[in-house]
């Protein structure tokens, strides 16, 4: 392939990475921030010491199961919303954000009984007794509390999800940004007062972080709803959204055609993903706690793949719900490259760092080391990783749930869960880092699938084509 082919096919002209930009940087921002405001609440709970740090990172471990399984919720009808902001339907939007509002309720509640009744449990599956670093009963207590708050931030976490996805879907990235940052702002500094205890609060530790994250998930559901409703020009769906719970039997049956796959895939990865932690941690609560500083780094650095495969969904979508099918595909296929060649740089960044960032814990001499090789195993993954998740949205944005599933969760249980179970419990002289890298390398093989899926374009498809039923609100919301 010749230099100008290449660029022709892989590098976009001036007008694609303004319009990437305007999609993706906004994300990148709330993102990075998001990441780094949880990074400096794990560092300030890691300050107490190893238990509560420990305790805390399963509850979260928990709570990212219920967070996943939000994001799948409202993905299905996000695939809808951003194919009809493409053909400018704004009834189709207001649709299907009524339906992320009822399914992200129906989420919640699930969620909230199974912690409720079953929480103490699924902490202790997390706990080895037979940990040289940590005390067992200390740990679940501290997990146990802190889930217990946590809880009351379920719901505005949920309507914030539905809300902020609509508003990207639909164009809006600036807002659910704005909305984020007052958010973590508002969470640092609480976390700064409850934590420690300052301004003459009493110092409350891991439950002081969970306290300051309820309250800032309260403050950005109030910030997105409350813009959302007094800009119906910019949001036309938000007129008469709650004047009736309505959604024609056509597209609610078509949502939840493709969405279903989509809700059982993020269900069943995060649960595979929460079952893969659970193998870890039966070499020790000293594993637990060097994978929770490893991954809350790698996090950080996520950020960029992360936000250009939702920027894959939104930019692809909207080209695909517009009818340009040739466009759609030359743009996912510069995205993909995109998110490979930062994926890979920021790999090495996260490689350079491993070995200082653990020593901001107050924690013991062998977690640290071990958080830094296990770093820099997932840092040799992060290519793989963003490839991976590129070819998933663009397959998303085609309604190609089925698929998904399959190549998504379906390899999560088929090959991460058992390389990882093996490992952990018939090769006991394989070291936990190795392990990590030997889950890494076996993504190579879902490469190779979402290759040949993106490649035959069974994913290009309008998912619009033909008018929805239209609803007209009383003319005092026009």
């Amino acid at each position: 392939m010749s230099v100008e082919s290449f660029h022709r096919k892989y590098i976009g002209d001036r007008n694609f990475y303004r319009t990437l930009l305007k999609v993706v940087l906004p994300i990148i921002i709330q993102n990075l921030i998001t990441n780094f405001v949880s990074m400096l609440d794990n560092i300030m709970v890691g300050k107490t010491g190893t238990d509560p740090m420990t305790g805390v990172s399963i509850a979260n471990q928990l709570i990212f199961v219920f967070n996943i399984m939000i994001f799948g919720a409202v993905a299905g009808a996000g695939i809808f919303t951003s194919q009809y902001h493409g053909s400018r339907d704004s009834d189709g939007v207001r649709f299907t954000m009524r339906f992320k509002l009822i399914i992200c309720a129906a989420t919640t509640a699930v969620g909230i009984a199974v912690f409720g009744l079953c929480g103490r449990e699924l902490i202790s599956l997390f706990i080895s007794d037979s940990a040289a670093v940590g005390d067992p009963a200390a740990t679940l207590k501290f997990g146990w509390d802190y889930l217990n708050v946590i809880m009351l931030g379920l719901l505005p976490f949920a309507i914030t999800q539905a809300y902020s996805g609509t508003l990207r879907e639909t164009g809006e990235t600036v807002l659910p940004m704005i909305a984020g940052t007052a958010a973590v702002a508002v969470n640092l500094s609480l976390n700064w007062v409850l934590i420690f205890g300052h301004f003459g609060f009493k110092a409350m530790g891991s439950v002081g972080a969970a306290i300051a994250t309820v309250i800032s998930r309260y403050v950005e559901a109030a910030i997105v709803i409350t813009w959302t409703h007094t800009h119906a020009e910019r949001n036309p769906f938000a007129r008469g959204l709650y004047r009736s719970a309505r959604i024609p039997w056509r597209i609610a049956r078509s949502i939840i055609i493709k969405g279903t796959p989509l809700l059982m895939n993020e269900a069943l990865w995060s649960f595979g993903i929460a079952a893969v932690a659970q193998c870890y941690s039966v070499r020790g609560l000293e594993v637990v706690s060097a994978q929770n500083i490893s991954t809350i780094i790698s996090n950080m650095f996520n950020v960029v793949f992360l936000s250009l495969g939702s920027s894959v969904s939104i930019i692809v979508g909207n080209a695909l719900g517009s009818g340009k099918t040739e466009e759609a595909v030359d743009i996912d296929r510069k995205l993909i490259f995109i998110s490979v060649v930062f994926s890979a740089i920021t790999g090495l960044a996260l490689a350079a760092i491993a070995p200082v960032f653990p020593e901001l814990y107050n924690t013991e001499p062998e977690i640290k080391a071990l958080a830094s090789k296990i770093i820099i195993a997932v840092a040799a993954g992060m290519p793989i990783q963003a490839f991976l998740n590129a070819c998933y949205f663009t397959l998303r944005s085609g309604g190609r749930t089925v698929i998904t599933f399959f190549f998504d969760s379906g390899a999560v249980w088929a090959v991460n869960y058992p390389v990882v179970f093996l490992m952990t419990r018939f090769a006991p002289a394989v070291p936990v880092e190795m392990i990590v890298l030997a889950e890494q390398m076996s993504g190579l093989v879902r490469c190779v699938v979402g290759y040949i899926l993106v490649k035959r374009r069974t994913w290009v498809r309008n998912l619009t084509l033909g008018a929805p039923e239209k609803e007209n609100p009383p003319a005092e919301e026009k």
